[in-house]
């Protein structure tokens, strides 16, 4: 539409075109190519310093979520849920199926003990509020018929007697109610639950790697993989973050190339990589200043910006070259040459993707409010990156051209 249909649109418009209007609107153009070009050599390494210095604190971002604080305070959801975490129970859970490894298992005393184990070891957590598992209704039925003596409170000591005990209790229930929901068909496994407060992702994957590490040490024969919404989100994020990540390389490589290509030269093909990837840099170093968290949503930012960056580099890159290949300038003319002919339409394009990413930041639903406050950040950098730092750095590269040429 952008090269079809507006020009169509705007051919027949009726415009009025006033005489000297290019001149005053680049005013402020040339005055910032011309103090740019001045203290080149301090941007140059005063912008570089900068960077590295953020880049360095990109790390101490932490790849967390914590679901209820996606939502603002005020929101019902999020009010009640501090509600019933505070005065009833947690609202995560980690769910296993224990497998005994045999139809009729679950009544071998080494089983129930090997759970009970692992019950009370979660109960010693301090992330944990509640630990359902059968062993429990085994060792309580073993108390009622002993007389409810508190030193019978242990799991059977034979198979059998852990059998006839299951057998009892499944038939005692009222009818409409059964085992099923703890016990599967052929009685050889067990639903074990653990009842979590408000934990981030962080703690979440640090709980449930201890667990794993607790049963290979102390259950080699029980081997589970905890199961929940809960669970799955937490691996969700992390695993995205990655693919994010390799994904961002791979299209910086692309690009790169495809740039190398479209100016036909491998040397400004690489150098299209600075404004690239350090809007990207920037703002997850000011993030891990600001909020040093990134959860899912902010994982996809990078990426997401990315194509936007890209395109004020094109814009920047490619009237620099015309004014050096076309026009025959110096590398100082063709910088105010870029300025003057795409530094205006650069600024308005970035400052009206600003404003509308500043939008989705007043969301009380924070996977949205952060988002929008994260890509802001990145596209204002990359405006920084291309104005400040960019036509230095092309300046140095005409310098380092000009030294290899004299030798």
């Amino acid at each position: 539409l952008s090269v079809t249909c507006l020009p169509a649109v705007l051919s027949l418009m009726p415009m009025r075109y006033r005489q000297g209007a290019p001149v005053s609107r680049a005013r402020w153009t040339e005055r910032l190519a011309a103090w740019i070009i001045r203290r080149r050599r301090r941007l140059l390494w005063g912008g570089g310093a900068l960077t590295l210095l953020l880049a360095f604190l990109v790390p101490r971002n932490e790849l967390n979520d914590r679901w209820v604080d996606y939502f603002a305070r005020g929101i019902e959801f999020r009010t009640d849920s501090e509600f019933v975490m505070e005065h009833l129970t947690g609202i995560y859970l980690m769910e296993y199926s224990l497998d005994s490894g045999e139809p009729s298992g679950i009544g071998k005393p080494e089983y129930l003990s090997a759970v009970e184990s692992f019950r009370r070891w979660y109960e010693k957590q301090p992330e944990v509020v509640q630990v359902s598992a059968y062993s429990e209704i085994a060792m309580r039925l073993n108390m009622h018929l002993h007389g409810d003596d508190p030193a019978a409170y242990r799991v059977p000591e034979t198979r059998e007697l852990g059998a006839q005990y299951h057998l009892l209790y499944t038939m005692s229930l009222p009818m409409g109610q059964d085992l099923n929901n703890r016990v599967d068909l052929d009685v050889s496994s067990t639903r074990f639950t653990v009842t979590l407060g408000n934990l981030s992702t962080v703690e979440l994957r640090s709980l449930a790697a201890r667990a794993d590490a607790w049963l290979r040490a102390n259950a080699p024969g029980i081997h589970a993989i905890p199961a929940s919404p809960s669970v799955m989100f937490a691996h969700v994020s992390e695993r995205n973050l990655r693919q994010m990540v390799r994904g961002t390389v791979l299209a910086l490589a692309l690009i790169t190339v495809a740039l190398a290509v479209a100016l036909r030269s491998v040397t400004f093909g690489l150098v299209s990589i600075i404004p690239n990837l350090v809007p990207a840099v920037i703002g997850l170093g000011i993030w891990a200043i600001w909020r040093g968290e990134i959860g899912l949503s902010l994982s996809t930012v990078t990426t997401m910006t990315l194509g936007i960056v890209v395109d004020d580099t094109v814009h920047f890159l490619s009237r620099y070259l015309r004014g050096r290949r076309v026009r025959g300038l110096d590398g100082e003319a063709a910088v105010r040459y870029a300025f003057d002919t795409v530094g205006p339409a650069m600024f308005a394009t970035s400052m009206i993707l600003v404003a509308g990413f500043l939008v989705l930041a007043l969301s009380a639903y924070r996977l949205n409010g952060w988002m929008g406050q994260l890509a802001a950040v990145t596209i204002l950098a990359a405006l920084v990156a291309d104005f400040f730092l960019l036509p230095p750095f092309l300046l140095k590269v005409e310098e380092w051209k000009a030294r290899r040429t004299q030798a």
